[in-house]
């Protein structure tokens, strides 16, 4: 289904990705790195919320070589928990949105879904709450139709600072 495409911006509308295609799944991670992420982002100055009513993080989740950055790649900065840290949360740094995150060891990142112009066109993706079987069988799927390739994103190589 590559002709299906969603938009996801910044508050301000600097930061514009683009993701084609079919989302892998969606979810809402609950598990304490996720919440602890969120809520230092979210006390970040002007930023948006990032951990919903059911105190976890909504994700949609795409293969990283379906997703390109159209505008405001200069302005994505990252935040790692630990500096060794194999996940990194992506922030557009002109108004503090939470974009998405990134393990970096992975075939996919799991865009914030609050940063979607159009909820619609992301809703058929199958859903799955937490790290659940299905969620691990969904993306074990998914990396097996790549050959099992983990790109790197290319808007975002060598681009990034802490926050």
């Amino acid at each position: 289904m590559a002709d299906k495409m969603a938009d996801a911006r910044c508050r301000r509308g600097k930061v514009h990705l683009k993701a084609t295609g079919q989302p892998i799944l969606l979810a809402t991670c609950a598990c304490s790195d996720c919440v602890k992420a969120g809520e230092i982002l979210q006390n970040l100055p002007d930023a948006p919320p990032v951990v919903d009513q059911s105190g976890g993080v909504p994700y949609v989740l795409y293969r990283k070589n379906c997703v390109t950055c159209l505008s405001g790649a200069d302005l994505l900065r990252e935040h790692r928990l630990k500096q060794d840290s194999p996940t990194r949360r992506i922030v557009a740094s002109c108004c503090n949105s939470f974009m998405f995150l990134d393990f970096t060891k992975g075939h996919w990142i799991s865009m914030s879904r609050d940063r979607f112009e159009e909820v619609h066109s992301i809703n058929s993706a199958p859903k799955a709450k937490g790290q659940s079987v299905k969620l691990i069988l969904l993306l074990v799927w998914d990396w097996a139709k790549t050959g099992f390739r983990s790109p790197e994103l290319s808007f975002a190589k060598g681009k990034l600072e802490e926050l």
